[in-house]
């Protein structure tokens, strides 16, 4: 079952830079959706429209939109929590919201203070209107495999979730370890239950490298015939609510290993590492991506050894 595309949504820019304390630039991060379109990418999560109480590194998010330089056959997808976020939303012309929600009672109930049934319930007017707006929903069930307050997230768990989203009317189904604690035969019994009730195409994985089990992870959810993955550039992330979650996986690391088996992203490696290198330079630290870090050191030894012949 194994697929010979798979489709990388970009998350970067949103899910990647929502943890930096220090501020991001709507510059710089107009500059790294444009590099990374540039690249290749064709399904790129731009920002999000919520409170900046609580996330202020995506307060610029309208101004961020209103600079993109859009290409023809990108898709733009944006964070709307709430009605609120919505509306906001809806005049910068994306493509598609994302509305997510915990598999875990324990986190629902410690950093929104509700149930996770009350949780989902107040998206059904934001799927309700999104529809209407002609958007695609996509949905990420948070702590699937794992939860920082209860622990182990169990599949009965995620397919509750998976049916909550169905009822409110909910497209796409997005897995997501949050914390990265997930191994290949959880990853793999917690997509199938996703699988009972959306097609192939609709179910998504979403996976954290804490405990450098996203590669892995992801080669699981091929076996299953999943073919569409949330990665970010450099491995940018973290989650504000997950203390010592690290970052998303790195899209240059996914590239590298999908290109190695000879299945096809149209991503320009090339482009993707400089697109990390770019960010990260922003950041003021190295890049998270492994193989990111390795294609520029053999870039510079290539670039010495011709100097030095010259």
């Amino acid at each position: 079952m194994r697929p010979t595309e798979v489709t990388l949504v970009e998350v970067g820019p949103r899910d990647g830079l929502q943890n930096e304390a220090q501020p991001v630039s709507a510059a710089h991060k107009i500059e790294l959706v444009h590099r990374l379109q540039a690249a290749g990418c064709r399904e790129i999560e731009v920002t999000s429209f919520v409170s900046p109480k609580w996330v202020p590194q995506m307060a610029d998010n309208t101004e961020v939109l209103a600079g993109l330089a859009r290409q023809p056959g990108v898709r733009y997808s944006v964070l709307t929590p709430n009605m609120k976020g919505l509306e906001a939303a809806l005049p910068t012309q994306v493509h598609e919201v994302v509305v997510f929600g915990a598999a875990s009672e324990a986190f629902s109930q410690k950093n929104i203070n509700c149930s996770i049934e009350e949780s989902i319930e107040r998206f059904r007017p934001v799927v309700a209107a999104a529809h209407a707006a002609g958007l695609k929903v996509r949905a990420a069930i948070s702590c699937a495999l794992g939860c920082p307050y209860q622990g182990e997230v169990s599949p009965d768990e995620v397919e509750r979730v998976v049916l909550l989203m169905k009822a409110i009317g909910v497209d796409h189904c997005g897995v997501a370890d949050t914390i990265g604690v997930g191994t290949p035969r959880k990853v793999q019994a917690a997509l199938e239950r996703a699988l009972k009730h959306y097609p192939l195409a609709e179910v998504s994985g979403h996976f954290h490298d804490t405990y450098g089990q996203a590669l892995a992870n992801i080669l699981a959810s091929l076996e299953l015939g999943v073919h569409v993955f949330d990665t970010s550039i450099a491995g940018l992330g973290g989650c504000p609510y997950a203390k010592g979650a690290t970052g998303n996986v790195a899209t240059e690391d996914v590239v590298y290993m999908l290109q190695g088996m000879g299945i096809a992203t149209g991503h320009d490696l090339d482009a993707l590492v400089d697109a990390g290198a770019y960010i990260s330079e922003v950041l003021g630290r190295p890049s998270a991506s492994r193989a990111g870090k390795a294609l520029l050191t053999r870039r510079q030894r290539v670039a010495t050894a011709a100097g030095a012949a010259a």
